[in-house]
Order: C-alpha cells, then sequence, then structure tokens
C-alpha cells in the first residue's frame, strides 16, 4: 500500500470535518483558509505520548502556545522523509522570528531501529529545533491510532524491512487543536502560509 493512497483515504475520512468548518464560516464564524485540508474539530493526536530523544516523555499539551507540525516516518525512509524534513526546514527558514513559535515532531515508526540517539542525530541534521519522538511499540501504535496514521513493515529482498507510512504534515494550532492536514508534496509555500494562518489565530 502506497503512503500516497493511505494519504488520501485519510484525506476523504476527515472530509466531513472540513465540511463542517466551511459550514461554520457560512455562518459567520471567521475560518482562515488554508492550501491543505481543513480538520478543525477532529481532535487528531490528543492520545499522544512519547519520549523524545533526551528521554523526556511528550504530550501536545507540553508545545502549548507554539504551532505544531507532526510527521510520521523513519531514519531510514529512502526519500519521502528526508525531502519532507528538508521542506519543513526551508519552511522554518522562510518563517524567520516566527519559527521561534513552530514545534517540528518527527513520530517514528520503526522504533526497534530509531534509538534515542539515532534520531536526535538525524532530525537536528535539517534543523537543531526538531524533535523526534520514539517510544514502545505500543506507544507509537497508540500514537499513530490517535492521529488516524497508517505504518506497517514491508519486507525487502535482502531479509530486512522497509516501512509503509502515512505521508502527511498535520498541523496544530497553539492549543494543540488539529487544524490542518497537508500532503508531504504541497510545498514550502503551502506550509508556510498555513503555519502563519495559525500563528495568526
Amino acid at each position: 500500500m502506497s503512503v500516497f493512497s493511505s494519504t488520501r483515504r485519510l484525506a476523504l475520512r476527515l472530509g466531513a470535518a472540513a465540511a463542517f468548518a466551511a459550514a461554520l464560516a457560512a455562518c459567520g464564524e471567521s475560518a482562515p483558509q488554508f492550501k491543505g485540508s481543513d480538520i478543525s474539530g477532529t481532535k487528531l493526536g490528543q492520545g499522544m505520548e512519547l519520549v523524545d530523544y533526551n528521554g523526556k516523555t511528550r504530550k501536545l499539551s507540553d508545545f502549548s502556545g507554539k504551532v505544531v507540525v507532526a510527521f510520521f516516518g523513519f531514519t531510514q525512509c529512502p526519500d519521502v522523509c528526508p525531502t519532507s524534513l528538508a521542506e519543513l526546514a526551508e519552511a522554518m527558514k522562510k518563517l524567520g522570528a516566527d519559527a521561534d513559535r513552530v514545534q517540528v515532531l518527527l513520530i517514528t515508526v520503526d522504533p526497534e531501529r530509531d534509538t534515542p540517539d539515532i534520531l536526535k542525530q538525524y532530525v537536528t541534521a535539517f534543523d537543531p529545533r526538531f524533535l523526534g519522538l520514539t517510544g514502545t511499540p505500543d506507544q507509537v501504535k497508540k500514537a499513530a491510532a490517535s492521529f488516524k496514521a497508517y505504518y506497517a513493515k514491508a519486507p525487502t529482498k535482502d531479509g530486512g524491512y522497509s516501512m509503509d507510512h502515512t505521508a502527511a504534515f498535520y498541523l496544530l494550532d497553539g492549543k494543540g487543536e488539529s487544524r490542518v492536514l497537508a500532503n508531504n508534496n504541497i510545498g514550502v509555500d503551502a506550509l508556510v502560509h498555513d503555519i502563519q494562518a495559525l500563528l495568526k489565530g
């Protein structure tokens, strides 16, 4: 199963929430116009409880006041993850001083291989402010379920494995509410636009 098809299915499942948000806007509520899919009201991510690469337990409430950009991936990902993290790093540069009010989280879907040290070396190579989160397989499973994110092992010919996973950015506002689901190919400018919209909210 490709990461792209799983992301499309997730977007479809969250379509009802986007329609609800549009209805609110039609009733006079002021709602920002996002480049990604508006998922306000879905409460995604509320069950996240993982450990960062410093060994500190993390929940969304730890990032109160900041826009959170969460992304599921793994350090041995050959293409989607490094490309996405490079785009997030570029977005942080474009945000300038506002980037200090943004927290990027890479949540590993491969806790067996992504040790805290490996995660730290990997994510901070893109931006020293990025955090990598891991946990027990059960903790990772619960975190992914709370975001409705898909992941699964994919055996390789050499007897090892890779990981299939949802490739999307989840944007949460300063109150920890899920607001935007953005496909990983949305582009830097669109990401910056949506992050700025949440920073103003």
